[in-house]
């Protein structure tokens, strides 16, 4: 595969870390939330910016409803909606603490998040301000992905299989994948199955293969060995399948490394230059030839690269 690397101009340059990217559902218009309160929405078709909404507090994610409505997760622990033709935004929710994580259910038509009170909502769209369920999880949830009925939940080193459907009950995936806290976890968009990211560099794949007899199941280190021989142990921070490719996932790191995988011949297809600042988010668009990655510290680590938070568009096309 090769690549091509484009960086986004905002007219009010991103001042704090970014949190979270994602692209629409059908089109090019990408989603970016950060710690600077600021809502941004990009057209990547005709690279302008077609909004900024500020709000009041640090935006921790975000996610689109549909083409025209935006969700966002704040540190003041309210959930709020956007129209994105005019910029309008109220307040859906609100959790006990900082809201971490927000996700949009298509099937139940319901936004399903997750804060540092420990507890998992969900909110009925035609029912604002108050949660149609809560679920305690007992300890902040660090990750959290969805994909049709199934929210993979990340606790520690634990992952948590639930459905929307029956929230009271939930399938502990693994007693630990790597016996090291999670990073990230991803569902797989097209396929029973979930990859996890640790803080030590490493990939854990769960997929169901029905095509195939054995399903897949391994680990792998994303940086096998350093030029010092030394193990690469940066967090990986995000994970995302390609949408058209099937196989092909994207990972990145706290070190600022990207790299694209097939997980089907267990093999790197691609690494990207190295970016300014570590990896903090990654989004496919629909149609699966771009990749936004989000340059940006992530407020891991004391040490972290102090470049500006900024924003790239790789134009990924297969030999």
């Amino acid at each position: 595969m090769e690549s091509n690397r484009v960086l986004l101009d905002f007219q009010i340059p991103i001042q704090d870390a970014v949190s979270r990217l994602q692209f629409a559902p059908l089109s090019n218009n990408l989603l970016v939330s950060s710690w600077d309160s600021i809502l941004r929405l990009y057209d990547a078709d005709n690279c302008t910016l077609r909004l900024e909404v500020a709000s009041e507090a640090a935006l921790l994610d975000c996610c689109f409803q549909n083409e025209s409505l935006a969700l966002s997760a704040a540190s003041d622990g309210c959930i709020r909606r956007y129209e994105l033709q005019s910029g309008i935004f109220e307040t859906v929710g609100k959790h006990g603490d900082s809201v971490t994580h927000i996700r949009y259910s298509d099937q139940t038509c319901q936004i399903v998040t997750a804060g540092l009170d420990g507890k998992i909502q969900l909110w009925d769209t035609r029912n604002k301000k108050s949660p149609s369920f809560v679920r305690n999880m007992g300890s902040d949830v660090v990750s959290m992905s969805l994909s049709g009925f199934n929210l993979i939940v990340a606790s520690g080193a634990c992952v948590y299989l639930l459905d929307l459907r029956n929230l009271e009950k939930s399938i502990q995936l693994k007693d630990s994948y790597m016996k090291v806290p999670v990073a990230c976890v991803s569902s797989v968009p097209y396929r029973e199955g979930v990859a996890v990211g640790s803080v030590d560099g490493r990939v854990a794949l769960d997929i169901a293969c029905l095509d195939q007899t054995d399903d897949i199941r391994y680990i792998f280190r994303c940086h096998p060995k350093s030029k010092a021989a030394k193990n690469h142990l940066e967090s990986v921070n995000d994970i995302v399948f390609n949408p058209i490719h099937h196989g092909a996932f994207a990972t990145g790191d706290n070190a600022g490394f990207v790299s694209i995988w097939d997980f089907q011949r267990k093999t790197r297809i691609l690494e990207l230059p190295r970016f300014p600042n570590s990896v903090a988010s990654l989004s496919y668009n629909c149609g699966g030839e771009l990749l936004a990655v989000a340059s940006s510290c992530t407020y891991q680590e004391a040490n972290e690269r102090e470049e500006p938070p900024q924003v790239f568009l790789h134009n990924v096309k297969e030999k």
